[in-house]
C-alpha cells in the first residue's frame, strides 16, 4: 500500500475512533450503571494511540526524519502524548472521568490536524536547512511529550473544579506519599460560609446538688448559631472520593510533565547556541516556554513547599493549561519568530 494513502487512512482512523470513543466517556458518565463502556472507552483510546503511532512511523519511513517539522505531524505527535499519558492517568485513577476531560481534546487536536489544515500543510516536505540536527528529535519531541502531559494533569485539574462545583476542599494528608490519595481526610467547607465569629460566651447551666449556679464558657465554634451559616449542599461520598483522586492524579501527572518541560527547554537553549550561536534569544516561542514553565513551577511550589491541595492549585493548573496552548499555538499564529518556520508563517 503506498504510504501516502496509508497516512491519510490512519488519521482519518483515529479521529473516527477518538469522536466515537469520546461519545463512549460521556455515555459513560451520563449512565455509570451501563456495563462495559469503561472498558470500551479505554479500548478506543489504546486504539487511537496505535493509529497515530503507526500513522507517524509511515511518515517517518516516507520522508527520511523524524516526523516533528510541520504543525501537521506535531498535532498528531501531541495527539499521541496525550493518549499515552491518558492511558497512564486512567490506570492510577481507575475513574472514567479521566476520559470525559481528555477525549473532546484530543479528537478536537485530530478534527482540526484532519479537516482545517490544506492539504499541503499535511504533505511531507524537506526539512529546511534550520531543522536538519539530531536536537530535532531531542528538543521537539520531549517538548511536545511535556505539553501533553501538562495538558493531561490540567484537564483532570479543571474536571475537579467541575466536580467540585465550586465549593472549597481542603484536602488533609500528604499527596506527596505513595498511595496517598487513598488515605487522604478532606473537610467541606464553603469560604462565605462563615459570616462572623461571635465571641466566646457564658451560659449558665442547672445548679448542682448544693445549690451553686455552673458556668461553662463555650469557643465561637460552639456557640455559633445555625442561623450564622449560609446552607449549602454537600458533596456526595462519591464525588468527594473522586475529588480527591483528580486532585492527587493532577499532582502527579503534572510533577512528570514539569520536568519534561525543564529537559525540553535545556536541549532547545543547547540547540540555539549550535544553530544561532546563542542560548536564548528572547524568541517569542523562548518567552512563552519560559512562562509556562513558571506557571508550573510555581503550581508544585504552592503543592509542595506551602502545602496547597484543592482548589487554589486547581485553578492555577487550569490557568497552566491556557498558557501551554498559547506557547504551543498562539505564538505561531499571532506572531513571527525564530520557531515559525514550517507552520503558518
Amino acid at each position: 500500500m503506498d504510504l501516502v494513502l496509508l497516512q491519510n487512512w490512519l488519521d482519518n482512523t483515529s479521529f473516527a475512533v477518538l469522536f466515537i470513543t469520546m461519545l463512549i466517556y460521556w455515555g459513560g458518565a451520563a449512565f455509570p450503571n451501563i456495563p462495559y463502556l469503561p472498558a470500551l472507552g479505554t479500548a478506543g483510546m489504546a486504539i487511537a494511540n496505535l493509529c497515530i503511532a503507526a500513522m507517524l512511523g509511515s511518515r517517518w519511513l516516507e520522508a527520511g526524519y523524524f516526523p516533528l517539522s510541520n504543525l501537521y505531524e506535531s498535532l498528531f505527535f501531541l495527539t499521541w502524548g496525550i493518549t499515552t499519558i491518558h492511558l497512564i492517568a486512567e490506570n492510577m485513577s481507575r475513574s472514567r472521568l479521566v476520559g470525559v476531560a481528555t477525549a473532546p481534546v484530543a479528537m478536537g487536536i485530530t478534527a482540526f490536524a484532519t479537516m482545517t489544515l490544506p492539504s499541503e500543510m499535511q504533505s511531507a516536505a524537506p526539512l529546511v536547512p534550520a531543522l536538519k540536527s539530531n536536537w530535532l528529535m531531542m528538543h521537539v519531541s520531549v517538548m511536545m511529550l511535556s505539553y501533553a502531559t501538562l495538558m493531561v494533569g490540567s484537564l483532570l485539574a479543571i474536571a475537579f473544579l467541575f466536580v467540585t462545583r465550586g465549593q472549597n476542599i481542603e484536602l488533609r494528608g500528604s499527596s506527596v506519599g505513595t498511595g496517598g490519595f487513598r488515605n487522604n481526610h478532606y473537610k467541606l467547607r464553603r469560604a462565605e460560609e462563615i459570616v462572623s465569629q461571635p465571641a466566646d460566651t457564658t451560659i449558665e447551666q442547672p445548679a448542682d446538688r448544693n445549690g451553686k449556679a455552673k458556668t461553662a464558657v463555650l469557643s465561637p465554634i460552639q456557640t455559633a448559631p445555625a442561623q450564622k451559616l449560609k446552607p449549602s449542599e454537600p458533596l456526595s461520598p462519591q464525588r468527594l472520593n473522586l475529588a480527591e483522586t483528580l486532585d492527587n492524579i493532577s499532582y502527579r501527572i503534572i510533577g512528570l510533565g514539569f520536568p519534561l518541560l525543564t529537559i525540553g527547554i535545556i536541549a532547545g537553549a543547547v540547540w540555539a547556541n549550535e544553530a544561532w550561536g546563542s542560548y536564548w534569544s528572547w524568541d517569542p516561542k523562548e518567552t512563552w516556554a519560559l512562562i509556562t514553565w513558571l506557571v508550573f513551577a510555581a503550581y508544585l511550589h504552592a503543592r509542595i513547599t506551602r502545602g496547597w491541595q484543592g482548589r487554589r492549585p486547581a485553578i492555577l493548573a487550569a490557568t497552566g493549561f491556557v498558557v501551554v496552548w498559547v506557547c504551543y499555538l498562539g505564538v505561531n499564529l499571532l506572531g513571527k519568530g525564530l520557531h515559525s518556520y514550517g507552520w503558518f508563517f
